[in-house]
């Protein structure tokens, strides 16, 4: 890690969700972007100068949604576990994430949660935002590789306190809003400020709607582990799909979901309705073989992750693969990159400072090349990562 108080980055393309992309500089200064325009004169620390490499900067990916990599998990519950996430997320030009949590034993669940509170940041690695709660108020229905045997009914009481061994880090939730107490429960998180997604969930379209009008502003995994779409009942696929209260998470490693599905939700949906996530689990970064999720042996191929059962357990994509997969198969364009990867997810979390280029925002950004390779990382001011192929 090359460590930068001040960092002068010059002719670059710099792209944001709502502007046309232009070339132009950025000055950035103790972690922030504090200048942004052309021919850019300053002192700094390190000069990066995208002359003649045609090299586009992206605010840095957001990933919400992802259980870990690198051979390191979130319920391992030990420093050394979210270091090495944090540590290894710069790699795929991730700069914040949501550690992200599955259905296990009340004392798991709580263990990384309490390390969680404990963890801090330092500067060379992706920032952790908080946590994902994915279980263990879901449907046994679709659990997947969730184990049905810790599904438990939502408890407003069992949230609180777990949301106090966090030291209020659960910043989203993954519910099943027809299980029993789930309207209540959605009611109560959204007036807690946490952000709901539905998600491993049996519901009907009805329900879905309810649970909307209840708070609820996301749908986990679109397309699995969900009641799919029906002519004469939408479900959760098919009131997702149409509802524009709702933005939905796409794992677009092509495994989870056919590329034509993936076009449709872009179609149905737009790219300001989009959160790309990766779902990723240990092996993601690591050779084929087999690993463990949650006491569950997985099975990783170039097939992608599965239980001995065939049910898909996570997945080994990284945020950049996401990103070139969704260009390929929709030509997006660049702004609507931005959109899935960063700035949707940062509204979601209520950032302010991130998800967008601009002065007095967090230097958290990507740089990437014409076939969206990432060259560099910068979290928060550092470089934190650069390529040398």
């Amino acid at each position: 890690m090359i460590v930068d108080n001040t960092i002068l980055i010059s002719n670059v393309t710099i792209v944001n969700f709502d502007q046309a992309e232009f070339i132009g500089d950025l000055f950035i200064k103790n972690g922030k972007i504090e200048r942004i325009g052309k021919k850019l004169l300053a002192e700094s620390d390190r000069q990066i100068d995208g002359t003649l490499k045609e090299w586009i900067v992206f605010p840095g990916f957001i990933d919400m949604h992802m259980h870990g990599l690198a051979g390191f998990d979130t319920m391992d519950a030990t420093e050394e576990a979210l270091r090495g996430m944090a540590h290894s997320l710069v790699k795929e030009g991730t700069t914040s994430f949501l550690a992200t949590t599955m259905t296990q034993a009340v004392d798991r669940i709580e263990a990384a949660l309490l390390n969680v509170c404990r963890f801090e940041n330092n500067a060379a690695e992706a920032e952790l935002l908080g946590v994902h709660l994915e279980g263990p108020f879901i449907s046994k229905k679709w659990a997947g590789a969730q184990p049905v045997e810790h599904i438990k009914e939502p408890s407003i009481d069992q949230f609180n306190y777990w949301q106090q061994l966090s030291g209020n880090l659960i910043k989203q939730i993954t519910v099943a809003p027809e299980v029993t107490n789930g309207f209540g429960f959605i009611k109560e998180l959204t007036r807690h400020d946490v952000l709901v997604s539905i998600g491993h969930s049996d519901a009907t379209a009805t329900e879905v709607e309810r649970a909307v009008e209840l708070g609820a502003k996301q749908c986990t995994h679109l397309f699995n582990q969900m009641s799919p779409f029906h002519h004469r009942e939408l479900g959760v696929v098919g009131r997702a799909l149409l509802e524009d209260r709702v933005k939905t998470e796409i794992i677009a490693d092509f495994v989870h979901s056919h590329p034509d599905a993936v076009k449709m939700a872009y179609r149905l949906k737009k790219a300001s309705r989009i959160i790309l996530v990766t779902d990723a689990m240990r092996a993601k970064g690591l050779p084929y073989g087999n690993y463990d999720l949650g006491g569950q042996t997985v099975h990783v191929t170039e097939k992608g992750a599965h239980l001995s059962t065939g049910a898909l357990a996570g997945s080994v994509l990284s945020m950049d693969q996401a990103v070139r997969n969704m260009q390929r198969v929709t030509g997006c364009s660049w702004q609507e990159l931005v959109s899935m990867s960063s700035a949707n997810a940062a509204k979601q979390l209520k950032l302010s400072n991130k998800g967008y280029i601009a002065e007095g925002a967090d230097a958290d950004l990507v740089i990437l090349d014409e076939a969206l390779i990432v060259q560099k990382t910068i979290c928060r001011g550092k470089i934190v990562f650069e390529n040398e192929r």
